[in-house]
């Protein structure tokens, strides 16, 4: 380890074709079309385990295999701690063109039990709103509190909607959506997404669609998700936002136990040092940034994510050109939220 000279990683990104996408991601990210230019693409893997690298020592290997080297110089000694070599977050882009499917994921003690053959954790997630339209809007949990065969009974009926909160959504708003809540984006809706390591979705209610390969209608995974489904009232929780500074350029827009979200606007530079304990995702959601540490230097554009290693030690954020947004994203100590 003594050899290897710790930078910032830069995964590919990975477009990733959903039914309900669009075709915003195609045109803005950097990832490669899986066929053709005609195919909905919901998402944008940012950053993920199975990414590959682009720059350095490192570049041709994935982020799972960088993590099985050098683990805590990576990830950091609070995410061994928890996770043991495993790359522990996923960060992306959502792109709703049209509604997703009402679903549900599962948290850590059910993915363990029942789904351990994935390798998946539960799924915690938080979204920022990077654009929506006047009338956009998410689910989020339950209007009433409610029960398990009630609301079977009303997935039955095609009334599961009706049980179900409207939450009108606009660009900059931040949503944490903790595990075992019932949830949905709907048509209209940009976002960024941080989450737990997880692809473990349960569909409730999927109005009807079929897949557009094979004709039939997409599966559901009601039993599944009837078991995780925290069915009592879920109240949107209260605004998050603590200012970092005085000027009220860092903010940190949401925190739980498995990762803390902040927003900075750079207007010329900011100055730290990695923290030891955790690993670091930074994603350009605005403007244009110079990322510099004591070796080199990235340019990043909107939608550049890098990945800092907890041991690297002192980078710069230069916005010299027109301020930067970037979302700030790693893994803080324990907070029982």
């Amino acid at each position: 380890m003594s050899s290897i000279t710790l930078y910032p990683l830069l995964p590919k990104q990975q477009l990733v074709p959903r039914i309900w996408g669009g075709q915003h991601l195609a045109s803005q990210c950097g990832g490669t079309l899986p066929t053709d230019d005609a195919v909905p693409i919901g998402e944008c893997w940012l950053v993920y385990d199975t990414n590959p690298i682009l720059n350095g020592e490192f570049a041709g290997q994935t982020l799972a295999e960088v993590t099985c080297q050098l683990g805590a110089l990576l990830v950091g000694e609070r995410a061994v701690a928890r996770y043991g070599n495993d790359f522990p977050l996923l960060v992306k882009f959502l792109d709703a063109a049209e509604r997703l499917s009402i679903q549900v994921h599962p948290d850590d003690d059910y993915a363990h039990l029942h789904e351990a053959h994935t390798g998946f954790h539960g799924k915690t997630e938080a979204w920022y709103i990077l654009d929506a339209r006047p009338d956009a809007t998410i689910i989020y949990g339950l209007l009433e509190p409610c029960d398990r065969t009630t609301f079977a009974n009303a997935v039955a009926g095609e009334e599961c909607e009706q049980l179900l909160r409207y939450v009108p959504v606009q660009k900059g708003d931040t949503f944490l959506v903790p595990a075992r809540t019932i949830h949905a984006i709907n048509a209209g809706v940009m976002l960024y997404e941080i989450q737990q390591k997880s692809d473990l979705t349960y569909r409730v209610y999927d109005y009807g669609r079929r897949d557009p390969k094979t004709g039939q209608l997409r599966e559901l995974h009601l039993d599944k998700a009837l078991d995780v489904i925290n069915f009592a009232t879920v109240s949107l929780p209260p605004r998050q936002e603590i200012t970092l500074d005085d000027d009220g350029q860092r903010v940190q827009l949401i925190t739980c136990d498995f990762f803390t979200l902040e927003r900075w606007n750079i207007t010329s530079t900011a100055t730290w040092a990695t923290d030891p304990a955790t690993l670091e995702i930074l994603t350009v959601v605005g403007g244009h940034a110079r990322l510099e540490w004591e070796q080199s230097s990235i340019e990043m554009t909107w939608g550049a994510s890098v990945v800092l290693p907890a041991a690297l030690g002192t980078v710069r954020l230069v916005a010299d050109r027109a301020p930067a947004q970037v979302l700030r994203a790693y893994i803080p100590e324990s907070t029982g939220v």
